[in-house]
C-alpha cells in the first residue's frame, strides 16, 4: 500500500500554495487570547498587521471573510492571486483602518 503524502495547507488569506518561507499568524491576537495559528506567506502576514490593530483582529474574532471584506485587503488578494508562492514585494504602509 502507498502512502500518499498529504498537501500542504494553503495560505489562510490569499489561499495560494505556501512556499519556502511560511509564517504562523493567531488568527486572534495572543494578547487578546488567541492560541490558534494559521499559515500564511509572509506578505501576507505583513498585510493584515499592517492594515489592523491587534484590537481590530481579536473583534473579528478570526472570521477569514470579515479580512477579505475590507477594501485594501480585497485588492491585495486580487493582486497577488496570480503571483509565485515565494513571490516578495514592499508591504504597503499606509494607515490602518479605524
Amino acid at each position: 500500500m502507498a502512502l500518499i503524502a498529504e498537501a500542504p495547507a494553503p495560505c489562510w488569506l490569499c489561499a495560494r500554495a505556501l512556499g519556502a518561507r511560511v509564517q504562523w499568524h493567531h488568527t486572534v491576537p495572543k494578547t487578546k487570547g488567541g492560541r490558534t495559528t494559521v499559515p500564511v506567506h509572509p506578505i501576507c502576514h505583513r498585510t493584515i498587521h499592517t492594515n489592523f490593530t491587534n484590537a481590530q483582529l481579536a473583534r473579528m474574532a478570526g472570521d477569514r471573510n470579515r479580512l477579505l471584506e475590507h477594501g485594501e485587503i480585497a485588492r491585495f488578494v486580487a493582486w497577488i492571486g496570480d503571483k509565485p508562492p515565494d513571490f516578495h514585494a514592499p508591504t504597503r504602509s499606509a494607515g490602518r483602518s479605524r
